[in-house]
């Protein structure tokens, strides 16, 4: 019996010690996925807006036929609450009246979309998001 459990906790300990989930996106894995599933990313500080080019862990822009993402990174998950202010006092007039639907939060990351993207592009994006 001593035995089944010191094993269970070995496995629990070590399925814990497994998790890849990242507890932060980063900008420059985050561009690399987007550049192999065929956007044109930059990151370049001198090319991106106001708020993706002074987000803690980057920012980047990327470009699909049709849309385009903007997706700033935090330090933490509440440093999102701040991006997301950002993106809607620096929106442009025409996209404030439906910024919340081209505009989503996972974890440290906000994404703004230019317009609302179809189910399997923002799965495809969230899939690229990288520690």
């Amino acid at each position: 019996m001593r035995l089944s459990i010191c094993l269970a906790l070995l496995l629990a300990f070590l399925a814990a010690g497994c998790n890849t989930e990242p507890s932060t996106y980063k900008a420059q894995p985050t561009a690399n996925c987007l550049r192999k599933d065929g956007y044109q990313v930059t990151t370049d500080p001198a090319k991106l807006g106001v708020v993706e080019g002074h987000a803690e862990n980057g920012g980047l822009v990327a470009f699909h036929p049709g849309n385009a993402v903007r997706i700033a990174f935090g330090a933490s998950s509440d440093d999102a609450i701040g991006i997301e202010r950002g993106y809607r006092r620096f929106a442009p007039k025409k996209l404030r009246p439906h910024i919340d639907d081209v505009m989503r939060t996972e974890k440290n990351a906000v994404l703004l979309w230019t317009v609302t993207p179809p189910l399997d592009e923002m799965n495809k994006v969230f899939g690229c998001l990288k520690g």
